[in-house]
């Protein structure tokens, strides 16, 4: 009995095996293949450590309009550079501001670069770039603030010639043989008389006269002559609006025709006297009987004002050029106009100057002048002597040639002449 059962189930299992063979449900030799999926690419690879990101720091962080500047950022990983292909993103606020290509590059050798480009910004305009990198344990974000500035304009010279101009070895002759040598670099020269302090009783310095002539008779130049006004008396603290004006006034007297404007010297910082230079400036840009018409066309007097360090952002509104740095050589490198002072770029280079003394030597004096001119500094008169504190302005510097070949040079953007 157990036999046959057995045997007959065995039948049916047979004869079932058989049927699905007909209708080819136990075989897959003959159907195709169904196609293996399309692998997804890999992704770029996520750090899963903590994760840090630093713009490699740039001292020009001062551009112009339509500028384009280089950025790269350091990214590491647990203190190792990143894996090639980590991600950093940069942006920038106001987004209106600049262009960044690309906005997401790849490290390489754990730094990613990109391309800034300033828009048609504005002077004064102010920006911040940002890079973002991103792992499973943080978000790391490093940012630089940029400043805009008006397109750089060719360096001046600005000479404090508070020497005599009698006899032929006057400084005056060397400043007006220096000026026929570079024809193409522009001289505000400031000749002083009787201490910047004039009065009715105030005679005609006449070797002044002549030197004055000479220097303005040299041919395709456009220098300019201004005179020394001192805003303050050492016997009587701060002169008044009057007194400056009566010094004024007799200056156009002495040198009629000769002077192209003035040099307040001893202005000060603070915003106590900002009105009283306010009035001053509007009075000498009012002037037009007695001034110099050598310019071509004929401008308004020009307003020099010495602070001799930043001052209060309000002076630059009463002044044409302010000088910002008066001071020795060795401190002119310390000095930056950054955070506290960026109203400075609001301006033309040409409206900051720097008087520096104690510049030893020729090189000295290239340092100097170089750091002038860069961006940062937006510092467009220059003047640099190796004469020391005491009486630093009382000739030229013995590199006077050099100091005029080297601003024609940076101008020009040709190798510096030899020291």
């Amino acid at each position: 009995m157990h036999t046959m059962n057995t045997t007959h189930r065995l039948a049916s299992l047979l004869a079932l095996t058989a049927a699905l063979a007909g209708c080819g449900g136990a075989s897959e030799k003959s159907s195709t293949p169904a196609p293996s999926p399309t692998p997804a690419p890999a992704p770029a690879p996520v750090p899963t450590a903590p994760i840090s990101v630093g713009f490699v720091q740039s001292s020009n962080n001062v551009l112009e309009p339509n500028a384009s500047e280089p950025l790269s950022v350091n990214v590491a990983v647990n203190g190792s550079l990143a894996p090639n292909g980590t991600v950093a993103t940069f942006t920038v606020s106001p987004s209106s501001a600049a262009a960044l290509a690309p906005v997401a590059p790849s490290t390489v050798g754990g730094v990613a670069n990109t391309t800034l480009t300033v828009s048609s910004l504005p002077p004064t305009a102010t920006f911040q770039v940002a890079a973002t990198a991103i792992s499973s344990a943080n978000t790391a974000t490093d940012s630089l603030t940029y400043y805009v500035r008006p397109a750089h304009k060719p360096l001046q010279v600005l000479v404090p010639a508070y020497f005599s101009a009698t006899g032929t070895s006057s400084p005056w002759t060397t400043l007006t043989s220096g000026a026929t040598s570079y024809p193409d670099v522009k001289i505000t020269t400031i000749a002083s008389q009787s201490s910047g302090i004039l009065t009715a009783d105030t005679k005609e310095d006449t070797d002044l006269t002549k030197a004055i002539k000479a220097f303005q008779a040299v041919p395709g130049t456009s220098n300019r002559v201004i005179g020394y006004v001192a805003t303050t008396s050492g016997s009587s603290g701060a002169l008044s609006v009057a007194d400056i004006k009566a010094t004024i006034t007799n200056y156009i007297r002495l040198y009629p025709g000769l002077l192209d404007g003035f040099f307040l010297d001893g202005m000060p910082t603070d915003s106590a006297r900002v009105a009283h230079f306010q009035e001053v400036y509007t009075h000498v840009k009012g002037l037009t009987t007695g001034m110099s018409t050598n310019a071509s066309p004929p401008s308004a007097p020009v307003v020099i004002g010495n602070p001799g360090t930043y001052p209060v952002a309000a002076y630059a509104g009463v002044a044409d050029t302010l000088v910002t740095y008066a001071g020795n050589a060795a401190a002119y490198p310390n000095t930056d106009p950054q955070p506290s002072n960026t109203w400075i770029y609001a301006k033309d280079n040409s409206a900051q100057a720097m008087l520096v003394h104690t510049a030893s030597t020729c090189t000295d004096m290239q340092t100097a002048v170089k750091n002038a001119n860069r961006p940062r500094m937006n510092t467009g008169m220059v003047y640099t002597t190796n004469l020391a504190i005491g009486a630093p302005w009382s000739a030229l510097p013995t590199y006077w040639q050099q100091l005029l070949g080297t601003v024609d040079a940076l101008n020009k953007q040709r190798t510096l002449p030899l020291c």
